[in-house]
């Protein structure tokens, strides 16, 4: 059968998160169906975005390729009962005849052929292929759609501004673009896709240009059944958030077969005459600090760098920055329109975590993935109700959003002007007195939110109605510090010095039957955060929750390994790994099975 927006019976989104994300929400497990697994015809597999390298020899971390891990729910269970390790699947058609699936995981270039043909918006190529483009790498998160018929492939090697789509059910690509280039920093084609998501009904994908400081929009068209029957990178979209802006290269799309055999959609349309690059927003203020205007109130947007789109049921879209402040787009117009704007001293900088239960939408902030972020230490958590920003253009920090909690230790940065001045205890895990706040997720009933602590190793988790705080940790055996938890057992030994039993988690996603979390676990090689992302443990952890979401328990990891990439190893304030080991699994998400 096909699954359409009224199947749904999660919540899905993080996202991201842990990638972050945004959540939809609807029908939900009752407390019964929740102790127990998923009955027949309720599988759903687990998709883990790898950013490492699936070659050798590479220019450096998260730059040439990547894996994909996909698992089935069901061996999932079965290795949480403690019988044998989940298998993941591959996303290539079997050569034996007597294979349904053959093994995974899952190459990037292979999902994404590199014979792949650019294609310029007039329909024509442009001499290259996508094997001969730098940036084709770093598969930094994937989110499903509300449908879970597709996800969308966030690439963010340097430079490379690729995003593309992936059908769920047969594991094949269906589409591909680069995203556009422009004058950033006095550049000339500055782009990357640091992650995309969904609007809620499917029917397009945001995508945060983070280097190009563009919001871009990919409108798709689909058929009753939910299948994608047109997708078009759509310029008059675009809502530039930097300064002085100048488009320098236009969006591509690419054609070609995928690893099936089957024809690439995609097309570039629009005009960037239609869309936003003016300096200004709607309220007459600089969108970025040091425009050729007025900057705005509490601090302005000093740096907007665009870390993560969360779509909201609204039809916005709560764009975190990474110097800090906010901006809240309207993507149902063309242009995105910008109907809420927030100074960093309302909302603090480097939030990636973001969800909607009913109309309470919650954004974090947390550490800079610059070097700066090696001494910061942030825990912070806002809510902004989204029916204040339907249709009209707020001024700026108006309504102001609830400061549900601030880490008494967060230091005075991105905004922040309470803190503490630095933090430069590291992030091993034995010494570390820093905080990350970074993926959320709900629980599917919507009434708890937790959030996890990339470098401290705990969920803090939020009553949703009366916004109470619990704790629990990824380290013991029970979420409360007694024993000893399952990453321990599943750690990296090949370098004596690498501490243990650390998950070092970052974005989360619950599962549709509304038992577990599930946890990207970084690994000792980091490709991205590297100064709060070590740990020992790579793969995709398994919480389950107890006490009715108010609190969770590790209950195991699915490992991802690769000893392919050959890159350098960097983790500032954590331990000179001298290991081979460099999976480093950045997000993971639950997809349903039709």
């Amino acid at each position: 059968m096909s699954i359409t927006k009224t199947d749904l019976s999660h919540s899905k989104r993080i996202w991201l998160s842990g990638l972050i994300c945004a959540v939809l929400l609807s029908a939900c497990s009752d407390d019964d169906e929740a102790d127990n697994p998923p009955a027949a015809g309720d599988e759903y597999q687990i998709w883990a975005s790898d950013q490492s390298n699936s070659v050798a020899d590479a220019d450096g971390p998260g730059t040439k390729g990547s894996y994909l891990w996909i698992w089935n729910s069901e061996d999932m269970e079965t290795q949480i009962a403690g019988g044998d390790d989940a298998i993941p699947v591959g996303c290539l058609p079997a050569d034996d005849e007597s294979v349904a699936v053959p093994a995974g995981p899952c190459d990037l270039l292979d999902v994404f052929p590199q014979e792949l043909v650019e294609i310029d918006a007039n329909g024509n190529p442009t001499g290259q292929t996508l094997a001969d483009l730098n940036g084709f790498g770093r598969l930094h998160g994937m989110l499903a759609d509300p449908q879970d018929r597709y996800v969308t492939a966030s690439i963010f090697a340097p430079g490379g501004g690729f995003v593309g789509v992936i059908d769920t059910r047969t594991r094949e690509a269906i589409s591909l673009f680069r995203v556009t280039g422009t004058n950033v920093g006095d550049g000339t084609d500055v782009r990357s896709v640091h992650m995309s998501d969904w609007t809620t009904d499917g029917n397009a994908i945001l995508v945060a240009n983070l280097n190009g400081k563009v919001l871009e929009r990919i409108d798709a068209t689909r058929d009753a059944e939910g299948k994608i029957t047109d997708i078009v990178f759509n310029r008059s979209a675009s809502l530039g958030v930097g300064k002085g802006q100048v488009v320098t290269t236009s969006a591509t799309t690419f054609s070609g077969n995928n690893a099936f055999g089957n024809p690439l959609l995609g097309s570039v349309g629009g005009d960037y005459a239609n869309a936003d690059f003016a300096d200004l927003t709607p309220g007459g203020v600089c969108k970025e600090n040091g425009c050729d205007g007025t900057d705005g109130a509490l601090g302005g947007r000093p740096n907007n760098v665009i870390i993560c789109p969360i779509s909201s049921t609204g039809g916005n879209s709560y764009v975190t920055l990474g110097g800090g402040g906010l901006i809240i787009a309207n993507t149902q117009s063309t242009p995105m329109s910008i109907v809420g704007e927030y100074g960093n001293q309302s909302v603090n900088g480097a939030g990636c975590g973001g969800i909607q239960t009913g109309d309470t939408v919650w954004i974090n902030a947390g550490v800079s993935a610059s070097a700066a972020g090696a001494t910061q230490s942030v825990f912070t958590m806002y809510t902004f109700n989204d029916s204040d920003f339907q249709d009209v253009s707020n001024p700026q920090n108006t309504p102001a959003p609830m400061l549900l909690y601030k880490d008494e230790g967060n230091t005075a940065t991105g905004g922040n002007e309470t803190g503490v001045e630095s933090n430069d205890s590291g992030q091993l895990p034995d010494a570390t007195t820093r905080r990350d706040s970074h993926g959320m997720a709900p629980t599917v009933d919507g009434r708890y939110v937790h959030t996890v602590d990339r470098i401290r190793n705990v969920v803090e988790v939020f009553d949703s109605t009366e916004f109470n705080r619990t704790t629990y940790d990824l380290t013991s055996e029970d979420g409360r510090g007694n024993g000893e938890g399952p990453c321990l057992a599943r750690s990296i030994t090949d370098d004596a010095g690498l501490p243990q039993n650390d998950p070092a988690p970052d974005l989360v996603e619950n599962t549709p039957d509304g038992k577990y979390l599930l946890i990207a676990f970084r690994g000792p090689s980091p490709v991205s955060v590297n100064h709060s992302a070590q740990g020992s443990c790579p793969g995709a952890g398994v919480v389950e929750l107890t006490d009715d979401g108010a609190y969770g328990r590790l209950v195991t990891v699915l490992n991802t390994r690769n000893s392919v990439d050959t890159s350098a190893v960097s983790a500032p304030g954590g331990h000179a790994y001298s290991g081979t080991e460099r999976s480093d699994v950045h997000g993971v998400i639950s997809v349903r099975m039709p």
